[in-house]
């Protein structure tokens, strides 16, 4: 008689548990990402691959079978340039140079241009594109103070998941932050000086990039026994 209530209670729970985690099934994901971030402004005008800097992110990321997917993250690592290594002579001649650490946490709506997730299917595998909005907190050395360490940042790329053994998934995504500061690398725009060297470009605010290697984990239903 024990053994017959404690199955029942086992099998009710296991129940429950199947009904709960079902509203979620393939829906819910957790994971994070190393790689490794760049600047273009003042001191870089384009992308240079010396000027590549590691960082990581975290994320969880809600999923719905329409290819939309949502994601929270928080994004850190450092952005760093230096005018010697322009191949201009006006850059030359100025040398500026600085080292930023940043953090970034945001919002992002994804589309998954197929549905990886879906184990009746033979895909697990997506390309996939994202815009959202964040929140950028930056230190700079050096700091000449004046101006805020802070910025809201519209950050939007592409990527692609792979879902190599369920419920694990790998990726790479590439993505820009356009952010609205001008001194990211602590050289903003705003004021003329005598100097025509230690101007900046007004017109010009900061972005910083991210290349991420990442990880996930994804929830799936337990099956009622």
């Amino acid at each position: 008689m024990y053994k017959s209530t404690f199955l029942f209670r086992f099998f009710l729970a296991a129940c429950l548990v199947s009904l709960y985690t079902g509203v979620f099934s393939q829906k819910l994901e957790v994971g994070g990402g190393l790689g490794a971030l760049n600047y273009s402004g003042d001191i870089s005008r384009n992308l240079m691959l010396r000027n590549f800097r590691p960082g990581g992110d975290l994320f969880f990321r809600y999923n719905l079978k329409s290819g939309f997917s949502f994601r929270a993250s928080v994004l850190a690592g450092g952005i760093t340039a230096d005018d010697r290594h322009a191949d201009n002579q006006f850059q030359q001649i100025r040398e500026l140079s600085f080292r930023t650490l940043l953090a970034e946490g945001g919002l992002q709506t994804e589309y998954n241009f197929l549905d990886y997730l879906d184990s009746k299917k033979a895909i697990n595998w997506t390309p996939y594109v994202y815009g959202g909005l964040g929140y950028t907190f930056f230190r700079p050395k050096p700091n000449n103070g004046g101006y805020r360490t802070s910025t809201l940042v519209i950050p939007f790329g592409l990527g692609v998941k792979y879902q190599f053994s369920r419920p694990w998934s790998v990726g790479v995504q590439f993505g820009a932050r356009k952010t609205f500061s001008d001194y990211l690398d602590n050289f903003g725009g705003g004021e003329v000086l005598a100097d025509k060297y230690q101007n900046g470009n007004p017109a010009l605010k900061d972005m910083y990039y991210y290349l991420g290697l990442q990880l996930s984990y994804t929830f799936y239903r337990i099956v009622c026994p």
